[in-house]
């Protein structure tokens, strides 16, 4: 680990801070906003004992929600926002696959849930009820069994169920600079793979 490497990752930790901190208000029809729920996530990952990546895939899984520029009202409007492949996307320069895909995919999880478990959709949110229809409805049973099939599958449900529990008004967690040692870790490593090329 060098110093200029060190530096590289605190200063794109501040740029997802800021993110969080200006945009984490947002609600999206939920009674938590953007960075309380992005918070609960990952601390149900902790309290569960989860991966340092299934963790950290919790907390950043909604980033793209902050940054689609479409409103708090989507869903109402009948917009697919796409926040989960805007997330992944802006973040693929700075994490590798297994934290990348289990953002791009915990929507896809949601509709994989609906299939395989069909009372699961009875304990979704409003909110989560209406962005399904948006979103495909649940899998039918090709597209079930492809995603079955994903290499990072089980991180996906994972992430999934813990975002699905993270809509607790005034739970209390974690704060957000808590996380720093664990973005940083990830950062750097993905730096030194990148270095070895």
């Amino acid at each position: 680990m060098t110093l200029n490497s060190t530096n590289t990752a605190q200063v794109t930790i501040d740029q997802i801070f800021e993110v969080f901190q200006t945009l984490g208000n947002s609600h999206y029809g939920e009674n938590v906003s953007e960075l309380e729920h992005a918070l609960q996530t990952a601390e149900f990952a902790r309290q569960f004992d989860e991966s340092d990546a299934v963790i950290l895939s919790c907390l950043l899984h909604d980033y793209g929600h902050m940054l689609h520029n479409l409103g708090e009202d989507i869903a109402q409007k009948g917009v697919d926002a796409k926040h989960e492949e805007i997330g992944a996307e802006l973040l693929k320069a700075m994490f590798p696959d297994f934290i990348l895909e289990p953002i791009r995919q915990h929507v896809a999880a949601k509709r994989y849930l609906c299939w395989k478990v069909p009372a699961y959709a009875d304990g979704l949110s409003e909110s989560s009820r209406l962005s399904l229809q948006l979103q495909g409805g649940p899998m039918n049973d090709d597209e079930g069994r492809q995603f079955e099939a994903n290499p990072h599958f089980e991180a996906c449900i994972k992430v999934r169920r813990y975002d699905d529990m993270s809509k607790v008004p005034n739970m209390p967690t974690a704060d957000l600079e808590s996380y720093r040692p664990l973005i940083e870790k990830f950062l750097l490593q993905l730096q030194t793979a990148m270095a070895r090329l």
